[in-house]
């Protein structure tokens, strides 16, 4: 078989540049394993890169396949392949550099792919890489959390704000998310503290002080979160960088996170999701040929946790 199903753009614009096609099926190469897409997450990232907005930072080559969120099973290997074999169950959010997981393969580094949690099927496996790197990778890494802090996420309900609240209160955080009211008792149950409104109240008037702000808005949303932080405390976002001039004068730090592949921690989040400490949500289930539909959704911005493309 030479070919496959993907999703691709050969320019950037709106959803109608997505194309689904009959597209070459990659070959791995040294390092590297072939995995058969089982399921695709889908991000803002995805949509993002469709607009052109990151075409400056990461130089793709069109056509490309987007999404980076993979669950599938090893379907064979390339030269000096170590850890893996031939039918492992696996999931990965590959390098965002490279072709994604819109398609019925994906060629992914080894070192980028870890053994899926076994307690879950490929559609909610697929829903956790990207968004719970996201999380891992600032609350812990960049935010430096821990057990006795506090901690404010923004965007709480949505696919990392949702992973963040369970993984902050894994970490022993007292645990405050920004959400609509019809989603506080959802993030109740994920193990939010306190839940604010975004919609009827200022946060920065409700919330204590906090030793770290996760920033999934940026904007005016980022711009208030200055005045919820302890003085040392640290504002990390992922959608732009936060000003270090502001965080100087409010006596506070900063830190902008671009996610990165990791292994050893996609390992961390698999056996929590096993030990019932993390769950994937996944609001909806869309086939491989609904991408434009998947991310139209994804844009508008509501969607409890994930969308995810089912593919085999």
């Amino acid at each position: 078989m030479r070919t496959m199903k993907a999703v691709c753009i050969y320019s950037y614009g709106g959803p109608g540049v997505l194309v689904y096609e009959d597209a070459p099926r990659p070959l791995p190469g040294d390092g590297e394993v072939l995995v058969r897409v089982h399921a695709a997450g889908v991000n803002p990232v995805d949509w993002k890169i469709r607009e052109g907005h990151l075409k400056e930072m990461l130089h793709h080559t069109l056509p490309l396949v987007l999404g980076w969120d993979v669950s599938g099973v090893v379907e064979a290997l390339g030269a000096n392949t170590t850890r893996l074999s031939v039918g492992d169950e696996v999931f990965s959010r590959p390098d965002i550099s490279r072709d994604g997981a819109y398609a019925e393969f994906i060629v992914i580094r080894e070192s980028e792919v870890a053994l899926k949690p076994k307690s879950i099927d490929h559609i909610h496996a697929a829903a956790l890489p990207l968004a719970g790197l996201t999380a891992w990778q600032t609350l812990f890494d960049a935010g430096g959390l821990s057990a006795g802090q506090r901690v404010l996420i923004h965007a709480a309900a949505g696919g990392v704000g949702s992973l963040a609240v369970q993984l902050a209160k894994w970490k022993g955080a007292h645990v405050i998310g920004t959400a609509s009211e019809h989603n506080h008792e959802f993030l109740r149950k994920l193990g939010a503290d306190q839940v604010v409104d975004h919609n009827t109240e200022r946060f920065e008037e409700v919330v204590q002080p906090v030793d770290v702000v996760l920033d999934t808005m940026g904007g005016d949303t980022q711009e208030r979160s200055w005045k919820v932080l302890k003085p040392g405390g640290i504002l990390v976002s992922v959608v732009s960088p936060p000003s270090a001039e502001a965080a100087s004068a409010h006596g506070v730090r900063q830190a902008f996170v671009f996610i990165k592949p990791s292994a050893p921690q996609l390992a961390e989040i698999a056996k929590l999701a096993d030990a019932e400490k993390l769950k994937a949500i996944v609001e909806t289930i869309l086939p491989l040929s609904d991408a434009t539909r998947a991310q139209e959704l994804s844009q508008r911005g509501h969607t409890r946790g994930k969308i995810v493309l089912r593919v085999a």
